[in-house]
């Protein structure tokens, strides 16, 4: 089926990598809601890899915090309170006074309501004089939203905060005569001058308001300007934008921070420019603002939070803050206390300040550090998709799985940290999403195209060399087709042969079928843990199994695995035993011979048939020791060689110094009882084994009888020692030729 599709389409890596590039801009082109998301998600990672930044200086916050609401009672607080703040920040020197806070309704004050009471009564009663005078000048302390006007007009720096309802969306009804008299109150605070190269530009896209909510009249009289200070999150509920302005009844206003660095900057001349494709930008005296075609900013978040000076308002009232923090400072007011916070989800934190939004975007503006974004930006953009797409397709078709993987990780590495410098260093926001992204689909559709090629190449070696090759030899080929050839190499491995005993006997007992099922669960049972351990199944010999350790596979602990998979098979031996004889079937029982060394390890036979298998001298060896378990009464017997490697992990005993048939050099022989872990199971029997060895070796022969004696009352059924026993007997009575050297002659395999 894959192959019939790739026919289909003629598929190849070019014809992907252009596909996929291709996608890859079109999705750009219609700015893809979710790699949009991705997008952000990817700048706000990289702002906050970027750490804080040092602001410039110019703004701090006063902060109705705990600390203040302790210290001055609940928010809100009597505006006179409000008063003295500006008070205390005008006599500190403070340029520019900013409020995240409208106040658009009168404060209640029932002192206020009876001085206006008595004063109607004594004037119904026909009072009038000094009695009056004293009321109205009551009525003046008494009048805290006066108050705090008076204290605005006094400091002639004050910017109010009001806010727009964007639409019907926020679901305010109100009289047109309302919308009138609310207007009237921010119309100081409008863009004054629309420039354009446009007949006709398009407005269309800047945020448009149904009305705002303002300062009461007496409090808007008395500022000289007011900004708004609405928020317009992205999808996910994060601030990265910051809009510098918002159209209501065919003017357009700026933002709280704009109206704020105009007091600052002395009223310098404050323009919008519109085009036909919306915003151009905003330029206030000889900075120029870069927006989006809605008038939004990006924000270039300094740091987190606290990165501006944050002053608590008790401090500021009570002159606890040194005045040189404050003079010719712009001030933000606003909260920042638990019960009243004002929360905004920003990259650095889900807790943000929201007044502290403002101060970033007073300092990107003062110090033009702003995030570029632009066309340009936006056609490098284009070429870094296509340029970096062509290469992953380019490079990654000509190169092997693993190299590739490696090249494929070096070219989105090399990308990813060139967007990093670029955005570290120069403030340029690249996108990192779809050139990534097309990266990694090319290198991956490539991966998958050369997957399904080479399975179907497989699929047709299988086919052909099935009938006359092992699945061994075909996998091994598979992986590299040089090694379809003849020859093998020296490696040091382990080879592992086990054996049936007596099963000439046992199939004469049984017919054609009870042998033949017999057989198979046997060896199904066997084999299953020779793959358990990652051995290599040489061949089934009869009765008999050989497998490899070491080989194809690299295995630097193959002596190992050979001894627990000589231990498991005895174990599942065991298991099989009183199943068959629950069941009245003959009981088997088997030999197993382990060797260690260097062996010639490869393809071996004809140029029309061969195998993967092992030849040499130690594979001769383990085939020698599976036969000697009968002379000995043992399961499972290793090498001397075997023994040297796994000495430390298994649990042995020295069975005896033999020369093997066909051998002149004698081996000395293991008996192979378990994991050195389980060895307090046999330590006594090994300790009275071995002196028993060592005098049998001395010629001592009584000694030596006495000792294997010993070990029969540890193991009543121990035939070695039974075997030695009988050995000292015959030779104390027919002494051997000296020199006496130990070594038995084996005259059978």
């Amino acid at each position: 089926m894959k192959q019939r599709i790739m026919n289909i389409l003629q598929i190849s890596p070019f014809k992907i990598t252009l596909f996929v590039i291709v996608l890859s801009l079109l999705l750009f082109f219609l700015d893809f809601r979710f790699l949009r998301f991705m997008e952000l998600k990817t700048l706000d990672l990289r702002m906050v890899s970027r750490g804080a930044m040092a602001t410039g200086g110019e703004t701090v916050i006063a902060v109705v915090d705990d600390e203040s609401i302790k210290e001055m009672g609940r928010w809100p607080w009597p505006r006179t309170t409000i008063a003295k703040l500006v008070d205390s920040l005008k006599a500190g020197g403070v340029k520019a006074i900013g409020f995240d806070i409208v106040f658009s309704e009168p404060d209640h004050n029932s002192s206020l309501k009876t001085i206006d009471e008595l004063s109607s009564e004594m004037k119904k009663q026909g009072i009038n004089g000094s009695t009056i005078a004293l009321l109205n000048k009551k009525r003046e302390t008494a009048d805290i939203d006066a108050i705090l006007a008076r204290s605005i007009a006094r400091a002639q720096n004050v910017t109010l905060g009001h806010y727009f309802y964007i639409g019907a969306e926020d679901n305010l009804i109100l009289a047109q005569k309302d919308i009138a008299q609310r207007a009237e109150r921010i119309k100081n605070s409008r863009y004054q001058i629309i420039n354009s190269s446009d007949r006709n530009p398009d407005d269309s896209r800047i945020r448009n308001a149904y009305a705002p909510e303002v300062n009461i009249k007496i409090i808007s009289d008395a500022a000289q300007n007011s900004g708004y200070f609405n928020t317009m999150p992205d999808t996910d509920g994060t601030m990265r934008w910051s809009p510098l302005v918002i159209k209501f009844q065919n003017n357009y206003y700026p933002s709280l921070a704009i109206s704020l660095l105009m007091q600052y900057l002395n009223w310098p001349m404050l323009s919008l420019n519109l085009e036909k494709y919306g915003v151009e930008s905003i330029k206030i005296g000889n900075i120029t603002i870069p927006t989006d075609d809605r008038g939004r900013l990006l924000i270039n978040y300094m740091g987190p939070a606290k990165t501006f000076p944050h002053y608590s308002i008790n401090d500021i009232i009570k002159g606890k803050i040194p005045a040189e923090k404050l003079r010719n400072k712009i001030v933000l007011v606003g909260i920042t206390a638990t019960a009243v916070y004002d929360l905004r989800v920003t990259p650095f934190s889900p807790v943000y300040p929201g007044v502290e939004i403002h101060a970033n975007v007073i300092d990107n503006i003062l110090h033009q550090n702003f995030l570029i974004f632009s066309s340009l930006i936006r056609l490098i953009d284009i070429i870094a998709i296509i340029v970096f797409g062509l290469a992953m397709g380019l490079i990654i078709t000509r190169m092997r799985a693993v190299s590739g993987a490696f090249v494929a990780f070096i070219i989105v590495g090399v990308f990813i940290a060139g967007n990093l410098y670029a955005f570290f260093h120069f403030n340029i926001w690249l996108t990192l999403v779809y050139p990534v992204l097309t990266m990694i689909v090319i290198y991956l559709g490539i991966t998958i195209y050369h997957y399904i090629k080479e399975e179907r190449e497989k699929k047709k070696i299988r086919s052909a060399f099935q009938y006359y090759l092992t699945a061994s030899v075909i996998n091994e080929m598979l992986k590299d087709p040089t090694k379809l050839k003849l020859g093998g190499d020296k490696k040091d491995l382990s080879v592992l042969f086990s054996d049936i005993r007596g099963f000439t006997t046992i199939s004469e007992q049984l017919t054609p079928e009870e042998l033949v099922r017999l057989l198979n669960e046997y060896l199904t049972a066997m084999t299953n843990i020779v793959f358990k351990y990652n051995g290599l199944l040489d061949k089934y010999m009869g009765d008999a199994i050989m497998a490899v350790f070491g080989a194809p596979l690299d295995q630097p602990d193959h002596a190992r695995r050979a001894c627990l998979t000589a231990l498991e098979m005895m174990s599942e031996l065991h298991k099989l035993q009183k199943k068959w004889e629950a069941e009245g079937r003959p009981v088997l029982n088997i030999g197993i011979g382990i060797s260690t060394g260097e062996m010639v390890v490869g393809n071996m036979g004809s140029e029309m048939r061969f195998d993967y298998t092992v030849m040499g001298d130690m594979v001769n060896l383990g085939s020698r020791l599976e036969g000697i378990n009968k002379e000995y009464g043992s399961n499972i017997i290793l090498s001397e060689f075997t023994y040297n490697v796994v000495q430390d992990s298994m649990s042995c005993r020295e069975l005896d110094w033999v020369r093997v048939k066909g051998k002149n050099k004698p081996v000395k022989i293991f008996e192979l009882l378990g994991e050195k872990k389980d060895e307090g199971n046999w330590k006594d029997l090994i300790t009275s084994f071995e002196k028993g060895l060592m005098l049998y070796r001395e010629a001592k022969w009584d000694e030596a009888i006495a000792s294997f004696q010993q070990v029969l009352t540890i193991r009543a059924d121990d035939f070695a020692s039974s075997l030695y026993i009988e050995r000292c007997k015959n030779l104390k009575e027919q002494p051997p030729a000296q020199p006496w050297d130990g070594v038995f002659t084996m005259t059978k395999k």
